[in-house]
């Protein structure tokens, strides 16, 4: 009786400890929000969106007339579906590929990873490149104070600056942009990339994240997309021309 008894606790207890595992999926779950490539032939009735030299977009159905210095990234759109994969993601390729092989793969990026890698593509804007850098002050010179992250001196309080400059004090093109936006009343941030750890991480992080590189300066975020130096045509494609 006793032997019984111990069995049909240790059958209880096989029972419940069975109970209580979760299961384990028979297969992994499927990777979220992954989105196919596209094979693009040439000859096929697609659209292509470019970036132009002043910072507009402009579309064609034959790629041969993508001007050469924008045919490295360029969007791609099926007319017939729209050829966005999820949320605001677009499909992007390389046009050169396309001339060259008659046919190339496009991928799904974010409209906002491929606006600046357009932009970032085109010759920079005016620029310093920290190769020119004329060397730390004197010791006796007198060293500023890092300025604060946040809005200019023109920005009034509260304001949500809609650029941010990084830059550094000797360069001359980011001087310009300073100049530039504070004469047109746009709000903008000032960051010092060298006397400003934190700003520094910041566009470092921005950069990598859109593949754009970081040896010259300025770099403009004008809502979100990184441009390359200071161009005044740029930034007011994206701004809108000022009043």
């Amino acid at each position: 009786m006793l032997r019984n008894t111990r069995a049909a606790v240790v059958l209880a207890a096989l029972i419940a400890a069975v109970g209580c595992r979760r299961a384990a999926p028979p297969v992994p779950p499927a990777a979220s929000g992954a989105a196919p490539t596209v094979q693009i032939l040439k000859g096929g009735r697609w659209l292509f969106t470019y970036a132009e030299p002043a910072g507009t977009f402009a579309t064609t159905d034959k790629p041969e007339t993508v001007p050469a210095a924008s045919r490295g990234i360029v969007r791609v759109i099926d007319p017939a579906a729209g050829g966005v994969p999820s949320g605001d993601r677009i499909y992007v390729a390389s046009v050169n590929e396309l001339l060259d092989k008659g046919k190339t793969t496009a991928r799904p990026m974010s409209r906002e990873a491929f606006e600046t890698a357009a932009l970032a593509a085109l010759p920079s804007g005016q620029s310093s490149p920290f190769a020119a850098h004329p060397g730390p002050p004197p010791a006796n010179a007198p060293s500023g104070a890092p300025p604060p992250a946040g809005a200019s001196p023109t920005t009034p309080p509260g304001t949500k600056p809609v650029v941010t400059i990084y830059g550094t004090s000797w360069c001359g093109a980011c001087r310009a942009a300073r100049e530039y936006m504070m004469a047109h009343k746009i709000p903008f941030a000032d960051k010092d990339i060298e006397r400003d750890p934190a700003a520094a991480r910041e566009l470092a992080e921005k950069a990598a994240k859109m593949g754009i590189p970081t040896d010259r300066v300025p770099i403009l975020d004008v809502r979100g997309r990184l441009l390359l130096g200071f161009d005044r045509a740029r930034v007011e494609a994206l701004l809108g021309s000022p009043t």
